[in-house]
């Protein structure tokens, strides 16, 4: 059953709350706070990334750089550097914007989509999983894999993701979903996805899990764009590698192995970062105005702060 997290407070009133479910772990990877449905699979979304990523790295995708990584694990805003990276690894291998089989999309950032808007049509390369979708059709051309249907769960290529995502995670095979950018998606619990980036958090140097986590760490502006939650989060947080998923997903961890990971109920995003940040808390994060900010943003009415979204007092202390 999912929980009370987060609350709106309009003018000293609880306008509404958003349920959910959340996990946090301590170094040891043991539950320190498990709320609401911590055991039953999800799908992950764009929190999944990571591990599609580690797999690429095992079947041989070398990126030139650490921000080329970080595309690859990308839900990126679209602006002009996220689509200079991902034109970048696709003419390396000799693809075409064509090739992608991701769906076409604008910009999320403004700006950027306001002068995609002004020149035209919506885009493959714009779309924000477009850097992994170019890092997978790089991974196909290394192993001589067909570059058309890779979307297909009987590729070889989306084997070798499901057989990843089973090695990290020990959750037993289930009937796959279909992500937003038309890949195979796989179900995972959240203690399992907290614990799956645990494993990144503390992986040897150079192993791909570490190296992804190294890269998302280096890039948390390539991950996202501008104002994006994880940016931000990161920004603040020394050390910390997390990535956020699409209907309110977000998992990460510290260079510990503390980790955590939570479902809002109603996908919204209003929630996300007043949960991200008590659960830092929670965690023993060094505080600083920059997360106190964060941790409280404002509703506003007629220009003015009228009220504040926030996490419900005291929901994860023990």
């Amino acid at each position: 059953m999912n929980v009370e997290l987060v609350e709106v407070v309009r003018s000293g009133f609880r306008e509404c709350v958003h349920r959910g479910s959340v996990v946090i772990l301590d170094a040891a990877g043991e539950p320190e706070v498990e709320l609401g449905e911590v055991h039953s699979p999800i799908f992950p979304r764009s929190t999944n990334k990571p591990m599609q990523a580690i797999t690429l790295l095992r079947n041989g995708f070398e990126p030139v750089d650490q921000a080329e990584l970080a595309i690859a694990t990308a839900s990126h805003y679209g602006e002009p550097d996220h689509v200079a990276l991902v034109r970048r690894l696709l003419d390396r291998f000799g693809f075409d914007e064509s090739a992608l089989a991701c769906p076409p999309d604008w910009p999320q950032e403004e700006r950027a989509r306001a002068a995609a808007v002004t020149d035209g049509a919506p885009r493959r390369i714009y779309m924000n999983c477009s850097g992994k979708h170019a890092a997978m059709l790089a991974t196909c051309a290394v192993n001589g894999w067909p570059t058309t249907g890779y979307l297909d769960q009987a590729h070889p290529l989306q084997q070798a993701v499901i057989a990843t995502v089973t090695d990290l995670t020990g959750e037993p095979e289930a009937d796959l979903g279909i992500d937003g950018c038309g890949l195979p998606i796989i179900p995972v619990s959240l203690i399992n996805l907290a614990r799956v980036f645990a494993t990144m958090a503390t992986a040897a140097p150079e192993t791909p899990p570490r190296r992804v986590a190294d890269a998302l760490r280096a890039h948390p502006r390539v991950i996202s764009g501008t104002n994006g939650p994880d940016l931000l989060t990161m920004a603040a947080t020394p050390g910390l590698v997390c990535k956020i998923g699409a209907d309110g997903v977000h998992a990460g961890a510290l260079p510990d192995g503390s980790a955590f990971a939570y479902k809002i109920a109603d996908g919204h995003d209003r929630a996300r970062m007043p949960l991200t940040l008590a659960i830092l808390q929670r965690m023993g994060v060094e505080w600083t105005d920059t997360h106190t900010e964060l941790a409280a943003p404002a509703v506003l009415g007629g220009g003015a702060r009228v009220g504040v979204v926030r996490a419900i007092p005291g929901i994860l202390q023990p």
